[in-house]
């Protein structure tokens, strides 16, 4: 649970247990659903059991891990999909992916109703996400800040314990994944973060597990 007013849920979805986040204001149980990646039922199941409004979804990135639930969700509550435009090539692969590497048909890619812009900010009931442009994973990789809660939702940028995302991929770049990094342990080393997959941690603690990896690279 979040401070104050605001709540969050963390549901690990999927054979790859992404983290499907739903952050939601307690007051007007307006919300928003961050990486839906699979089990649409179970994410739908959570939402009315918390008579949740949903507004949006939103995908820090475009793998298929973090959307094949998309389009199930947009039909039950009618709301837009947004990803950073730059992850559309990935994101049109999301069928191909899990057939191979899940053995599952996932269904047709589902379809932008907008993008996410770095720097701009949506409203959600009393409280809003800025998003900030964090590329190297992918190159439209996103984290979504919410600075009334002090938590920032990162995608697959990094995870506790210090790992960080791949760049093994022909559109990753390690070089913007430092860079990236980097500017999210610039903020307050109070806020805490939350990854694609795992549990939950903190600027402090990622500063600290990752000096390695950020000086010598």
């Amino acid at each position: 649970m979040l401070s104050g007013q605001i709540s969050s849920l963390t549901l690990p979805v999927g054979q790859m247990s992404a983290n499907c986040h739903i952050l939601y204001d307690e007051r007007s149980h307006e919300g928003v659903i961050i990486d839906p990646g699979d089990d649409a039922d179970f994410i739908i199941r959570k939402i009315t059991d918390l008579e949740i409004k949903p507004l949006s979804i939103l995908a820090t990135h475009g793998h298929f891990d973090h959307v094949m639930a998309v389009n199930e969700i947009k039909i039950a509550y009618k709301i837009p999909f947004l990803i950073h435009q730059s992850d559309l090539p990935i994101l049109r692969s999301m069928r191909e992916s899990a057939k191979y590497f899940l053995g599952i048909d996932p269904g047709p890619t589902p379809i932008p109703d907008d993008y996410l812009k770095n720097n701009s900010k949506l409203d959600i009931g009393h409280f809003s996400l800025k998003v900030i442009g964090v590329p190297g994973h992918t190159p439209g990789s996103v984290a979504l800040y919410s600075s009334k809660v002090a938590k920032i939702f990162v995608g697959d940028l990094v995870f506790a314990g210090g790992g960080v995302g791949r760049t093994d991929h022909k559109y990753s770049d390690e070089k913007k994944l430092i860079k990236s990094i980097k500017k999210i342990l610039r903020m307050p080393e109070g806020i805490e973060v939350y990854p694609g997959h795992g549990r939950e941690t903190t600027i402090a603690e990622l500063a600290i597990s990752l000096t390695d990896y950020i000086g010598t690279t």
